[in-house]
């Protein structure tokens, strides 16, 4: 039929193969090439049925993204759909793999579906700010009823195929899909059964619409954690109209709000973030075709937050760790609290029940370092103190083996020093996760100055196999996303001493998305961590060192910026801070004044960028959306924002480079004078993503 889709009739059965790799994607060539194979089928009178199935690895795995914002093209998914549904002679859906979004949406208006026993089923349109537009949110309930129905959709989520199968979205599980799917076919021929259009059974809607409670409070629960996202609660209204519209208008409901949210700013910020994603595996100045070094085994050092976080990471991903202490004390406590974190999460049913026990068993303890002497890739995440780092590389440089990655997982210190301690410097990097490690899914991979090609596609290569997010920086104190942090923290500090309080400055934070503010951040880290930090370096604050004084260290002493009641982690503005803070500035000289919620936004926001566009004429990140997938994975910087550098171009180069200046002479403060990089940029009118296509 064409490059992308071929029909071959085996008997009476028409056999529609689509075969576009690499997910067999709704491109316009794909839709032509489905309603030509339909279309030929129908005439062809030696048919009785047709079964649309996939080659490769999955079946059709959602739409062509990269056609969205382009001119349609036809057909349109809803004339390939019309064309399925309305066909003469009874179409079978074969699925194998996955089965999402517009991959969904036409098996769903095919009259049968059967699916192999590996395969999923989604529509997770509301990951990219949309909601299903080819009557996904129509079909699905009337498929498996409008309790799962929302849930699936609002939440993005798959179900596999013995779910699928009970709850009506497929008509049988097969050994191999087009097999399975022709012998399917050949039933529906021989038991004459009728042509069956989802679109015209509402018998699983019956029940919610007697009782709306039913769908809304479904509905609730679903849209529970989407706070401040658009496309949920646009998801959750479309699969409403299923119980309050006939089927046509429901339709046309659904097209309104998908354009909708299509033209809007957060799907744009969303989509945008999906391809920088992508974009950030790619790693400039290595050679085509380096490959990456053979990791089959790992070792940890150090079983604290960090390391024991790290080791969840590889374990949750089957891959077997070696977690090495300098005592059993040490090393007793750090599993121990891996045990009650697994345990944790298998009672709130996060995991399966028996999944504490395989985990915890791919985690071996050891005391000692000469353990790291067979392993493959060794990280190394003790405290964050130079000198420390420096030992243990030196002591891992004496028992590691020839060719071994080493790693390290510091936050700001200069990995180019470290690795000097070892007569090795091409095989150190850095991999910075971020706490907790076992959940947060952001991996600085730091390339040092020695850091050989194949060791970074190594580092790059693991973390994603343990389901990181990697983006390769470059060494500079703090890399990216803690450089810039630093700037954030400058600023808030400086509030507290011009006359904000610490609730006030984190409330304009999470209205703005962030999950929490700079001081609540700083008291569930630990205050007195910075403290020692700080000491280390030389450094004064003169009101976080007072809190930190008072044995103030946060969440951990009931106490820091915020207070918190017993067993709470809800942080309470507390007088106290109130006053060592008014008596601090006082004892200082300092005469404090009211502070507006803008100008907290605007000097917490733009020295950040401000800071992005150095970091970016340096060459420490490799282009504007690395900087961005690093604050949407580290930071929880809000998706729907598609991270500071794509902020800063939805606000306006030129505004952010005035508002600087103005910033820079009423603090007295000439580290805010926009970068020569965003002065130009602002000049010229241009913006960070123009770097990009440049």
């Amino acid at each position: 039929m064409s490059q992308v889709v071929k029909m071959e009739r085996h008997d009476a059965v028409a056999v529609v193969t689509i075969d576009s790799p690499p997910v067999n994607a709704l491109s316009a060539a794909v839709r032509k090439g489905i309603v030509d194979g339909v279309n030929a089928a129908v005439a062809d009178p030696a048919v009785k049925a047709i079964v649309i199935t996939c080659a490769g690895r999955t079946f059709i795995a959602g739409a062509d993204i990269t056609e969205f914002g382009k001119p349609p093209q036809s057909p349109s998914l809803h004339d390939v759909i019309d064309v399925i549904e309305n066909c003469p002679k009874p179409i079978v859906a074969a699925i194998h793999g996955t089965a999402l979004g517009g991959g969904l949406e036409l098996a769903l208006g095919c009259h049968y579906r059967v699916a192999t026993k590996e395969a999923k089923i989604g529509l997770p349109e509301v990951k990219l700010g949309l909601l299903p537009g080819a009557g996904g949110t129509q079909r699905l309930p009337r498929a498996v009823g409008p309790e799962l129905a929302v849930k699936m959709i609002v939440g993005g989520d798959f179900i596999g195929a013995a779910e699928a199968l009970k709850a009506g979205a497929v008509d049988e599980i097969v050994d191999a899909q087009v097999a399975g799917g022709e012998a399917f076919a050949k039933k529906v021929i021989a038991d004459k059964k009728p042509l069956r259009k989802l679109r015209d059974d509402d018998s699983k809607l019956a029940a919610a619409k007697a009782d709306k409670s039913i769908f809304t409070n479904a509905a609730a629960a679903a849209n529970k954690k989407n706070r401040g996202l658009e496309a949920p609660l646009a998801a959750a209204e479309a699969v409403s109209h299923s119980l309050d519209q006939p089927f046509d208008q429901a339709i046309k409901s659904e097209r309104e709000l998908f354009t909708k949210l299509m033209n809007g700013e957060q799907s744009k910020a969303q989509r945008y973030a999906f391809f920088a994603e992508r974009e950030a595996a790619k790693v400039a100045g290595v050679p085509d075709g380096t490959k990456g070094r053979d990791v089959k085994s790992v070792a940890i050092i150090g079983a604290g937050t960090m390391g024991g976080g790290i080791a969840m990471s590889f374990a949750n991903a089957g891959i077997p760790v070696t977690l090495i202490e300098t005592g059993d004390e040490q090393l007793k406590r750090g599993l121990g609290i891996m045990q009650k974190n697994y345990d944790a999460t298998a009672a709130r049913g996060g995991i399966p029940a028996d999944a504490p026990a395989k985990r915890m068993g791919l985690i071996k303890g050891m005391v000692g370092i000469e353990n790291v002497k067979d392993a493959d890739l060794i990280i190394e995440a003790v405290f964050e103190t130079m000198a420390i780092k420096k030992e243990v590389f030196g002591k891992i440089d004496q028992f590691a083996k020839k060719g071994a990655v080493l790693a390290t997982n510091t936050s700001y210190l200069n990995i180019n020093d470290i690795a000097a301690m070892t007569k090795r410097p091409q095989d150190v990097l850095g991999m910075h996760f971020f706490s907790p490690a076992n959940v947060m899914k952001l991996c600085e991979i730091v390339r040092a100055e020695k850091t050989a090609p194949d060791a970074l596609v190594t580092a790059v290569n693991i973390a994603k196999k343990i389901a990181k997010v990697p983006v390769v920086v470059g060494v500079c104190d703090g890399f990216v996303g803690n450089r810039m942090l630093a700037a954030r923290g400058k600023q808030a500090e400086k509030f507290l001493f011009e006359g904000a309080l610490p609730q006030q400055v984190d409330a304009v934070l999470t209205k703005f998305g962030m999950p929490m503010g700079p001081f609540a951040m700083g008291d569930l880290a630990g205050l007195d961590i910075g403290w020692r930090s700080r000491q280390d370096r030389g450094i004064k604050s003169e009101i976080a060192d007072a809190i930190c004084e008072a044995g103030r260290f946060g969440q951990k002493t009931g106490k820091g910026y915020y207070k918190y009641e017993a067993g709470s982690r809800a942080p309470l503005p507390d007088p106290e801070i109130e006053k060592l803070i008014e008596e601090t500035t006082a004892k200082m000289g300092i005469k404090r004044r009211q502070i507006s919620d803008d100008e907290i936004l605007e000097r917490l926001m733009y020295p950040m960028i401000n800071e992005g566009a150095r970091i970016l004429e340096e060459k420490i990140a490799q282009r504007p959306s690395d900087i961005d997938i690093t604050w949407l994975y580290g930071y929880g910087w809000p998706v729907y924002r598609g991270g500071p550098m794509f902020y800063a171009d939805s606000v306006g180069l030129k505004k952010i480079a005035d508002r600087l200046s103005f910033y820079a002479k009423q603090t007295n403060d000439p580290t805010l004078e926009p970068t020569p990089l965003l002065k130009k940029l602002a000049d010229e009118g241009k913006t960070f993503a123009s770097l990009a296509k440049g």
